[in-house]
């Protein structure tokens, strides 16, 4: 048995008025590495372009926008460690956080955004959670774009990625991913493509980075949760998550007497 040391590494913009406010971004930087059984001479390393080095750039591009501009709210910048180990990055953060949650008013995480052309949708992982989502169906709307529910519920992906930390602790978060629907090909082609990444890439050497890759639905994604986030981080919106939801309770209960 070995034990390893990683971290987690976080950056904070404080806010011009409300400074212990705080609309937080995330995305875990880490990924498998040097893979067990390959023969001697044959790439063994696992680089996790896709998975997660585009959740890593989006933040990073989310710090370059907000570092240009003031907001009345603190911005949270999270990169989190161990998340294709169980989490363990976001849940140590999360039962050891070094601002008040309750002080979140919300989280949009980045996890494995496929490099597509610009699309017509996004997809909102696990959705009808929270008021989030209305906010991101009317931005969407200014361009004629609109929110595609998961595709895969079954596969439970919203329990599997790193904003379930923090909505454990009532933080109403968003994991909006990339859209299937592409302007240039519509739904089978952007389907393929999901497809091709899982079957030929997924947690494999494959996931590397190529100069051929189409970031502009990348750059759409940023652009349009950027409008979001920056409305919110100069608003006193608190918005929540739906009634009925399990994470409600935990949510009113943390903002009593606030």
């Amino acid at each position: 048995m070995r034990y390893l040391q990683s971290h987690n590494i976080a950056s904070i913009k404080k806010g011009t008025t409300n400074p212990d406010e705080y609309i937080l971004f995330m995305a875990h930087w880490d990924h498998l590495g040097i893979l067990d059984g390959g023969e001697v001479g044959e790439d063994i390393i696992s680089n996790g372009a896709v998975d997660n080095a585009t959740g890593v750039a989006a933040i990073l591009e989310f710090a370059k926008r907000f570092s240009e501009v003031d907001t009345q709210r603190s911005i949270m910048f999270l990169a989190v460690t161990l998340e294709e180990s169980g989490l363990l990055g976001s849940e140590y953060f999360a039962q050891y956080p070094p601002i008040e949650l309750s002080n979140v008013v919300a989280g949009f995480n980045y996890d494995g955004i496929l490099p597509t052309g610009l699309t017509n949708d996004m997809v909102v992982v696990g959705y009808g959670a929270s008021e989030l989502e209305d906010l991101l169906e009317d931005e969407l709307s200014k361009s004629g774009r609109y929110i595609n529910p998961d595709p895969n519920p079954e596969k439970g992906y919203f329990y599997r990625s790193d904003h379930i930390s923090f909505a454990k602790k009532g933080v109403p978060v968003l994991y909006a991913d990339g859209g299937f629907d592409l302007v240039e090909g519509g739904k089978e082609a952007g389907i393929k493509i999901e497809e091709n990444y899982r079957l030929d890439a997924y947690h494999g050497v494959a996931d590397e980075y190529n100069e051929s890759w189409n970031l502009d639905g990348l750059d759409q994604s940023i652009d349009t949760i950027f409008n979001i986030s920056n409305e919110l981080a100069n608003s006193t919106k608190w918005p929540n998550w739906y009634e009925g939801n399990e994470f409600k309770a935990i949510r009113d209960a943390s903002r009593i007497n606030k």
